[in-house]
């Protein structure tokens, strides 16, 4: 006899399989190219025949979102906010930017400027690491653990950002990273009953505000403070570009926070 347990589990398996395929397809919809060089390397000489058989990313992604949003409604109901907010345009959104860039916009072509249809792939990342998170806490005997289902969280997200900067989409991963920065960051004043005043705090806001209340020491607070100036110019239709470089040293230097700072 099936059980719940069992179906959830097929469920989970299924999403995230089609999660990857439509990651894949999504890849190839912004950056054929870069995309197709990519998956040579895996599939060799059936790359053709494994883009033919890809779903397409436009008409497929919603029922997936659907499925993905029912099964992380049960099982991870904290998270919810976090999923739909990746797909859906911010309320009351005045500019179209990295920042504001959602799934939603891709899906119906939209792009302005420096953001194309790739600005979805690091939201798309994002969806696709928290049903991996329902998962690995659904299995998981610690279920119940916020602080180690975060970490874990945390780290295939920046797993991520690594992938995302490997493939030079270079803005994408440092957002990536940067979002990171900020929910451990906000954890860690939550932890310590740190108070902000701003609703909406940013990394600045949050740097501050542990320095002050004498958690942070002066050198921790400036590589915060650094990490986030990387992070701004990612988020921000600026004339400069972040390079790999900076990118590289955002990602590398979350992981050090998030595993020193608590």
């Amino acid at each position: 006899m099936t059980t719940n347990l069992d179906r959830y589990r097929k469920d989970l398996d299924s999403l995230l399989q089609t999660g990857t395929l439509l990651l894949d397809s999504l890849y190839y919809l912004c950056r054929p190219k870069e995309s197709e060089e990519s998956l040579k390397k895996r599939y060799a000489d059936r790359t053709k025949d494994y883009l033919k058989a890809l779903p397409h990313f436009q008409t497929d992604y919603q029922s997936w979102y659907s499925q993905a949003k029912s099964l992380i409604r049960q099982l991870l109901p904290d998270r919810l906010s976090d999923f739909v907010g990746h797909y859906e345009a911010p309320k009351g959104r005045k500019t179209l930017d990295y920042t504001t860039y959602r799934i939603q916009d891709c899906l119906l072509g939209f792009a302005s400027g420096t953001v194309r249809q790739d600005g979805a792939i690091m939201h798309f990342h994002q969806q696709l690491e928290i049903v991996r998170s329902v998962k690995a806490r659904f299995e998981s005997s610690l279920f119940d653990i916020k602080q180690l289902v975060q970490a874990d969280l945390f780290d295939s997200e920046l797993d991520a950002a690594k992938e995302l900067l490997r493939q030079k989409f270079v803005r994408a991963a440092g957002a990536l990273a940067g979002v990171v920065l900020e929910k451990h960051l906000g954890q860690v004043c939550e932890n310590h009953a740190v108070k902000v005043d701003k609703k909406e705090p940013t990394i600045s806001d949050l740097n501050d505000a542990l320095k002050t209340a004498g958690m942070l020491q002066v050198p921790e607070w400036r590589n915060i403070q650094h990490l986030g100036d990387i992070r701004n110019l990612c988020d921000h239709n600026k004339k400069a570009e972040p390079t790999i470089e900076q990118v590289n040293d955002l990602i590398t230097g979350v992981a050090k926070v998030t595993k020193t700072v608590f």
